[in-house]
């Protein structure tokens, strides 16, 4: 397994939300499309501005914090006709508990509780290499873009 990085949600050509998966030294990408539901509570967790109400998400971390649980890991497990599957991966005090999930609400949860999320090594063949996906003049725009979000986010805190 390989830990990645939830880099952010990109669109495609027809505004479909996709949740972007990086690796740790930034040079592949797992893109996975989502719902636009769950990419806005991921969004929500990316901008680490707490929602008047508590989502979907922030209930089920909550209650599980409020049974002893805590959601220690999310891996993304596999890859079958087009479909991405995720486990949550719960520390009880007595026992662990793994539960299946979609990506896009093992990934929203994972950032609510700080938990790390990898992907298996079979999945790794479906990274992409970032420097293949753009010429050298779009990469470096990207890299402003990425360096003006951890500006932005530090001056949040």
């Amino acid at each position: 397994m390989i830990r990645v990085n939830v880099k952010g949600i990109a669109y495609d050509m027809s505004g479909n939300p996709i949740i972007l998966l990086t690796d740790q030294e930034e040079e592949r990408v797992l893109p996975i499309w989502v719902g636009l539901l769950e990419a806005h509570s991921i969004a929500v967790a990316l901008g680490q501005v707490p929602p008047p109400r508590p989502l979907t998400h922030d209930l089920f971390k909550n209650a599980c914090e409020a049974m002893g649980a805590r959601i220690s890991q999310v891996v993304i497990t596999d890859l079958k006709d087009s479909t991405f599957y995720a486990e949550v991966h719960l520390a009880l005090p007595e026992h662990g508990l793994v539960l299946d999930a979609r990506p896009s609400d093992a990934v929203a949860l994972a950032l609510r509780a700080a938990a790390p999320v990898y992907v298996t090594d079979k999945l790794t063949e479906h990274m992409l290499f970032i420097k293949d996906l753009f010429d050298e003049e779009t990469r470096a725009e990207l890299e402003k873009i990425f360096e003006l979000t951890k500006e932005y986010k530090k001056s949040l805190h």
